[in-house]
């Protein structure tokens, strides 16, 4: 095998993702790319749910993992509270579970993995209590009824003189 001293050629690398790619950097790189990625890492919540983005990875067999999967409450980065949102809150009193376990469930139930974080011991037991049941259709049908908004901006990537991007449009493609 002729090798081009990359991980990929070498056998090295079973699989790539990329991270925070919208649907049209990720077409820009399925076109140029020897090997398709296997993973795309992304902002993903019942507040920011990227249907169209989850259209495209799966119409490419890009498997989507969600991070910030409870919309980052405490960071005091971002404003609005995932976990408050009146939806969740009404599921999550419907099925005797934790808004949290719902969101991450509601993840798990569009088909992408979840990537939670806490530091509180009974938070992360009640964050692994998410397998043995499901959202039913009718309340999980409530989820489409969300105003949508990123919650995680990168407003630190955009910068007018310096830097790829001059706006947040122009590094999410739009998709905002």
């Amino acid at each position: 095998m002729e090798s081009d001293g990359s991980s990929i050629q070498l056998g090295k690398a079973r699989a790539i993702g990329v991270s925070n790619f919208s649907s049209k950097k990720l077409g820009d790189l399925l076109q140029v790319a020897s090997v398709p990625p296997a993973v795309l890492q992304v902002e993903c919540h019942p507040v920011w749910q990227q249907p169209e983005l989850h259209a495209f990875c799966e119409s490419k067999e890009i498997h989507i993992t969600g991070y910030s999967p409870l919309g980052s409450p405490g960071t005091g980065t971002v404003k609005k509270e995932v976990l408050k949102h009146p939806v969740l809150n009404m599921v999550a009193e419907k099925l005797g579970k934790s808004p949290a376990q719902v969101a991450l469930r509601w993840g798990l139930q569009m088909g992408h993995s979840v990537l939670p974080k806490s530091t509180n011991e009974e938070r992360i037991k009640q964050n692994f209590d998410v397998f043995d049941w499901s959202i039913p259709e009718d309340l999980f049908a409530k989820f489409s009824e969300i105003e949508l908004e990123r919650l995680i901006r990168g407003s630190g990537f955009i910068h007018e003189t310096f830097g790829a991007y001059r706006t947040l449009e122009e590094l999410w493609d739009g998709e905002i």
